[in-house]
C-alpha cells in the first residue's frame, strides 16, 4: 500500500514492543518482573473513581463542548495557575481524551511544513511523531549526563534559528528523570524572545518531584505566557493512566483552533471522566504526597541497587519514575542488552534507543512498581551480567 508522508515514517512506541516480548514469554510460563511500562503501579484512587461512578449514576455520559465542562476548566485554572505561580483563565484550558491530543493538536495548529522542531533526545517517542506528522524538520537537542541529562545549552545555541518554530521540553524527563533548572528555563525564554518562537511545555510529570524540590515551568518567566503551551494531565498525579484525561494551558487564540481540531477528531473528552477529574484536584491530596514518598523511596533503593553492579552507573533522578543507568561499559548495543536482561534475567527494561538515538548506552527502568519486584529484578540483572562480564 501506498501510504501518505505524514505517516509513513511513523514507528511504535518502544516500551509496547518490549511489553509484547515479555508478555509472550509470560504465555510460555516464564516469570517477569516489569520494569519497562510507565504507569502507576496503584490504583486510581478511592475518591476520584467513586467520582467518576457516581457521575456514570448521574447520567453524565452524554456529549459535553469539545473544550471540556466548564466546571473541570475552572478548576484546572486555579490548580495549575496556583502551582505554577501564573494568573490561568478557564478560557485558557483545554481538556482532551489523554495528554497526546495536547502534543499533537498545537503543533498542527503553528507548525508549518519545513519549520523546524526542537526536541529533547532522549526524549518521548511521540515528540519525533509530531515532527514526522507536522512535515517539519527534525532538530533534536541532546540531553547529557553530565549536566543530570538537561539540555546542552551549547548546541541549543548552535542551533536555534530564526526558522525555529516551536521548542518541546519534557520536566521531569521521561526517560531520564531530569528537571530543568530556571537557569535552563531562562536561557531558553530568551531565545524564544529573540527568535520568536512556541514552547511546547510537556509537564506531566510536574507534581512527581522528589527531596522537596519543585519543577518550575517556563511559563511562569517573563513574556513566556503568550507563547507557551503546557501540556498536562491526570495519568501520572492520579493513577488515572486508563481514564484518559489531560489538558493544555495556552493562549486562548490557541484554544479556538484546538477547539475546532478535538471537534473534528475526537468530538469530546468522555463527559463522567472529567467529574473524576474535579475530585481529583478539588480532593484531598494526601494520597498523592504517599505515593510520591514511596516513589522516592524506591528510586533511592534502586539507585543505590544499580550502582552496586559492576560496570553500571546511575544517576539519581530528580523527578518522575524513571532511572536511566549507564551501562556502555558492557560493550553492547543498548537493544541488545535490553534484550540479553529480558531473555536471560527475566526482567523487562526498555533500551535509551527507544527515545531516539540519543538514548544509545542506556536502559531505562521504571520504579513505579513494588518495592520487592524492583529488588528481586535488580538481583536478576546482577546475576545476569556478571555471567556475562
Amino acid at each position: 500500500m501506498e501510504f501518505a508522508d505524514c505517516v509513513r515514517n511513523l514507528k511504535p512506541e518502544g516500551a509496547y514492543y518490549m511489553l509484547a516480548r515479555a508478555q509472550a514469554l509470560e504465555a510460555q510460563g516464564r516469570d517477569i518482573i516489569h520494569l519497562e511500562i510507565g504507569q502507576p503501579d496503584v490504583p486510581t484512587f478511592d475518591n476520584v473513581a467513586q467520582a467518576g461512578i457516581q457521575a456514570i449514576k448521574d447520567g453524565h455520559t452524554t456529549y459535553n463542548p469539545p473544550a471540556g465542562i466548564p466546571a473541570l476548566r475552572q478548576a484546572i485554572a486555579e490548580d495549575a495557575g496556583r502551582r505554577r505561580g501564573i494568573e490561568v483563565h478557564p478560557s485558557q484550558v483545554i481538556i482532551g481524551p489523554g495528554t497526546k491530543p495536547i502534543l499533537f493538536f498545537p503543533a498542527l495548529a503553528l507548525v508549518r511544513p519545513g519549520d523546524e522542531v526542537m526536541y529533547p533526545d532522549p526524549g518521548f517517542p511521540t515528540y519525533t511523531a509530531v515532527v514526522d506528522v507536522t512535515g517539519s524538520v527534525p532538530v533534536p537537542v541532546p540531553l547529557r549526563e553530565e549536566n543530570d541529562f538537561a539540555f546542552d545549552l551549547d548546541a541549543f545555541d548552535r542551533l536555534v534559528n530564526d526558522r525555529t518554530r516551536l521548542v518541546i521540553l519534557n520536566s521531569p524527563s521521561n526517560p531520564t528523570g531530569g528537571v530543568l533548572s530556571w537557569k535552563v528555563l531562562e536561557h531558553i525564554a530568551a531565545a524564544a524572545r529573540q527568535h520568536d518562537f512556541w514552547v511546547l511545555s510537556d509537564e506531566i510529570y510536574a507534581r512527581l518531584v522528589f527531596d522537596g524540590l519543585t519543577a518550575p515551568s517556563i511559563a511562569a518567566l517573563p513574556g513566556m505566557r503568550e507563547r507557551t503551551i503546557i501540556c498536562d494531565g491526570f495519568s501520572k498525579t492520579y493513577a488515572m493512566t486508563g481514564w484518559r484525561l489531560g489538558f493544555g494551558i495556552m493562549p486562548e487564540a490557541l484554544v479556538e483552533q484546538m477547539n475546532l481540531l478535538l471537534t473534528h477528531s475526537v468530538g469530546c473528552t468522555a463527559t463522567f471522566t472529567q467529574y473524576a477529574g474535579i475530585e481529583a484536584l478539588s480532593g484531598p491530596q494526601e494520597p498523592v504526597e504517599a505515593v510520591v514518598a514511596e516513589y522516592q523511596r524506591r528510586r533511592d533503593v534502586l539507585v543505590a541497587a544499580l550502582n552496586a553492579i559492576p560496570g553500571v552507573r546511575c544517576r539519581m533522578p530528580r523527578g518522575a519514575f524513571y532511572t536511566f543507568p549507564n551501562i556502555t561499559a558492557f560493550g553492547h548495543s543498548a537493544d541488545w542488552l535490553a534484550g540479553y536482561l529480558l531473555d536471560e534475567a527475566g526482567v523487562a527494561v526498555l533500551p535509551g534507543t527507544a527515545f531516539g538515538p540519543g538514548g544509545e548506552g542506556y536502559l531505562r527502568l521504571c520504579f513505579a512498581n513494588s518495592m520487592e519486584n524492583i529488588q528481586v529484578g535488580v538481583a536478576r540483572m546482577a546475576d545476569a551480567l556478571a555471567r556475562f562480564r
